[in-house]
């Protein structure tokens, strides 16, 4: 059975937090590397601004970044959710699912899955190989291949169309 815990506001912080190890200027920035820097996210983020919760969250972020490339299968992911639990709560429409212990790693980890569930295949890393950015594909056909258009889409068309010209000069 698939259950579905996280909000929408839970994939935009998991495209957040898959986001924050950037390519700027040819290098990989960690956003989360410096600790002031790091804080100000997990503020920003409703994230417990402990050293414990950010050595969590950036294991949490690799081990995604992983999953999400195919490199790692999701049973990496199961350290991260262990404490979990799940409570039922009767409302006007029935039950609701309230998540108890949940991290900023594990609130992640549930929003990969809802995703995986509601929009498979639609969370995916960038097409340029020299991006390391994620997006989470809202498009009808499902075929957006880029974290930007602006910036990586219209890098690499200008590549293809450089590659082309110049083979019809040869």
């Amino acid at each position: 059975m698939d259950l579905v815990v996280a909000a929408p506001p839970d994939e935009a912080f998991l495209l957040d937090l898959l986001n924050t190890t950037p390519v700027i200027d040819g290098t990989v920035h960690d956003g989360l590397a410096d600790s002031a820097e790091a804080q100000a996210w997990m503020r920003a983020h409703d994230v417990a601004d402990t050293i414990t919760e950010l050595a969590t969250l950036r294991q949490a972020r690799s081990t995604l970044q992983k999953v999400v490339r195919g490199q790692s299968g999701p049973t990496a992911l199961n350290r991260f959710v262990d404490d979990i639990r799940l409570r039922p709560v009767a409302g006007d429409d029935g039950l609701d699912w309230r998540v108890d212990g949940a991290s900023g790693a594990a609130r992640a980890v549930l929003a990969w899955d809802a995703l995986r569930i509601s929009s498979p295949g639609r969370l995916r890393p960038c097409a340029n190989d020299e991006c390391r950015l994620f997006l989470i594909d809202r498009s009808k056909p499902n075929t957006a291949r880029w974290c930007s258009m602006a910036i990586c889409g219209n890098r690499m068309k200008a590549r293809r169309h450089y590659r082309r010209a110049r083979a019809t000069e040869a």
